[in-house]
């Protein structure tokens, strides 16, 4: 897994389940947005995004969302999402995200989340903490 994964990411596994199958018998296309936000919230709660959110009503909203599809899902499997992070600004940055199959051992989905913070109290964009850019940068791709 470790070609497939940059060392760097923070890895999130995630159980396939036999109800994300549609009728062509792979996982459908619009469960991997839910994998993504799975591994993103675990993400920030892993660099204490989440608990900054609680104390300052500062948080994460997406901008942008992309995915790309390599290879199918099937029941059963689980996948390995790792994230790693570019295009670092002072209140908006890029994820992207590794979808590691360990039943194919294989990558079979790649995606991309312009992140972007905002004051939940304003309803203004927010800019990033010192200590959430240093987070960021040691994930950086």
């Amino acid at each position: 897994m470790e070609q497939f994964i940059a060392q760097n990411s923070i890895i999130t596994e995630i159980p396939v389940a036999w109800g994300e199958m549609d009728a062509l018998n792979h996982v459908n296309n619009a469960v991997y947005f839910r994998y993504f936000e799975t591994a993103r919230i675990d993400f920030f709660s892993q660099i204490n995004m989440m608990k900054e959110l609680k104390e300052t009503s500062v948080g994460p909203v997406l901008s942008e969302t992309q995915a790309k599809f390599k290879r199918p899902v099937t029941f059963p499997d689980t996948l390995l999402v790792g994230i790693t992070i570019s295009d670092i600004k002072q209140d908006r940055f890029m994820m992207h995200y590794r979808v590691f199959s360990e039943a194919q051992q294989a990558i079979t989905t790649t995606g991309s989340a312009k992140v972007v913070m905002f004051n939940f109290k304003t309803g203004q964009k927010a800019t990033l903490t010192a200590e959430l850019l240093a987070a960021l940068e040691q994930h950086g791709e």
